[in-house]
C-alpha cells in the first residue's frame, strides 16, 4: 500500500473502535492504565496475570502476526510485576515476562521484536521447576532497546542507553552508553554535548499534538471517497 485510501470519517470510525476495546477489554486486565495512550491493533494485546501498570501517554503497536503480550507469572504470593513509566513506546511483537519485577521508566523505546524477561523460566537441572532463577530487571529513563533485543534476568540498563538490534544483554550496562552484541558490551558512550530530545518533550502539550495530527489525517484523507476505497479494498491497482 502506497496510500491510506481511508476516507476520514472511516479512520475516526476505526479509531473509536480501538478506544472502545481498549477501556472495554484491556483496561479491566490493567493494575492501572494511565491517561492520553494510544492502541494501534488493541484486540492484538495480551495481558496476563498481576500486576501490570503503564503510566500515561503510552503508545503500544501491536500486529496480528507480532502480537504484544505482557506476562506475571510468579510462585510467589505478591510480585512487583510490570511497571511501565510515561510516554514510552512499545511497537510490535514485543513482550515482557516477569516471574519478580520488571521496572520500566519514562521514554523508554521498546523496538519490535523486544524481549524483557526476569526469569530463566526452568532450572538447567530441574526441567520442572516453575521460574527457575530469577532478578528484577530495570530499564531507566530514556533507554531504547533495538530490534529483538533480550534483556534477562537481573539487568538494570542505564539512563539515555541504546541496546543495538538483536544483542542479548546479559550484565548490566551504564547509563548514556551505546551497547550491543551477544552478548552486549559498551560500543561507545554517547556525545555529553548533544542534548537528548526525549518523548515527553513531544508530548508538552498533548492537546495541541492531538489536533495537529487530527488536522493532518483531514488534510491527507480528505478526498478520499467511499467508494474508492472499497474498489482499492477488493480490487487494487499498481500504484495504490
Amino acid at each position: 500500500m502506497l496510500h491510506d485510501h481511508r476516507p476520514y470519517r472511516v479512520k475516526k470510525a476505526y479509531l473509536k473502535l480501538s478506544e472502545f476495546y481498549v477501556e472495554h477489554f484491556l483496561r479491566p486486565q490493567f493494575t492501572s492504565l494511565g491517561k492520553g495512550h494510544t492502541f494501534i491493533r488493541p484486540w492484538n494485546v495480551e495481558l496476563f496475570g498481576a500486576p501490570i501498570e503503564i503510566g500515561d501517554y503510552v503508545n503500544v503497536i501491536a500486529a496480528r502476526d507480532r502480537k504484544v503480550r505482557m506476562t506475571v507469572w510468579s510462585d510467589r504470593e505478591d510480585p512487583s510485576g510490570i511497571r511501565i513509566g510515561n510516554y514510552c513506546l512499545i511497537c510490535p511483537g514485543v513482550r515482557l515476562s516477569s516471574a519478580t519485577e520488571i521496572v520500566v521508566g519514562d521514554n523508554v523505546m521498546f523496538a519490535s521484536g523486544a524481549y524483557v524477561t526476569d526469569s530463566d523460566w526452568h532450572d538447567i537441572y530441574d526441567r520442572v521447576a516453575i521460574v527457575g532463577k530469577t532478578g528484577p530487571v530495570r530499564i531507566e529513563n530514556n533507554a531504547w532497546i533495538g530490534d529483538s533485543v533480550i534483556v534477562c534476568k537481573g539487568v538494570t540498563i542505564g539512563e539515555n542507553s541504546v541496546i543495538g538490534a538483536g544483542s542479548v544483554v546479559t550484565n548490566s550496562i551504564p547509563a548514556n552508553t551505546i551497547a550491543a552484541g551477544s552478548p552486549a558490551r559498551v560500543i561507545k558512550p554517547l556525545d555529553g554535548d548533544k542534548k537528548i530530545k526525549t518523548r515527553a518533550e513531544w508530548y508538552a502539550n498533548p492537546a495541541e499534538l492531538f489536533d495537529e495530527i487530527d488536522r493532518i489525517d483531514r488534510e491527507k484523507l480528505g478526498g478520499n471517497t467511499f467508494l474508492d476505497w472499497m474498489r482499492y479494498s477488493f480490487f487494487p491497482r499498481k500504484g495504490d
